[in-house]
């Protein structure tokens, strides 16, 4: 090989570049956390499964759907009708958001801005 001297040491630096993020989170296993569920065993507006996947997604889509378009009345995949608001459906369920909301937010280190609009259920006990 014609440049040996620097071919081998620029792949030896490549390769400790590239695998950085393995060292430094070496034996740094955490548990994902497990949200405590409403103690009522009341069916979700979708399935547990699309909620844990697309929860924002559907918070989202409900915001631009009440917002822009004025539309308040969601259906779920089993036909069954929902006023879409996240305090007066969401919030009836899932009133303690250090219990559910933030246990899996804080893991992600994911900071939603729900909070900015709405009144946290805890917030909202206290002033009643």
């Amino acid at each position: 090989m014609y440049n040996a001297n620097k071919v081998i040491p620029g792949i030896i630096i490549f390769i400790l570049f590239f695998t950085i993020p393995i060292w430094l989170n070496f034996g740094r296993l955490e548990a994902i956390p497990k949200p405590e569920l409403p103690k009522k065993e009341k069916k979700c507006i979708e399935s547990k499964e699309y909620m844990r996947a697309y929860h924002m997604k559907l918070l989202d889509d409900w915001r631009k759907k009440a917002i822009r378009e004025n539309k308040y009345i969601y259906t779920a995949s089993d036909g069954k009708k929902y006023f879409i608001s996240l305090q007066r459906t969401c919030f009836k369920c899932h009133n303690d958001t250090e219990k559910f909301c933030d246990k899996c937010h804080n893991f992600v280190i994911t900071h939603p801005d729900c909070w900015d609009c709405h009144i946290a259920p805890e917030v909202a006990k206290k002033w009643q």
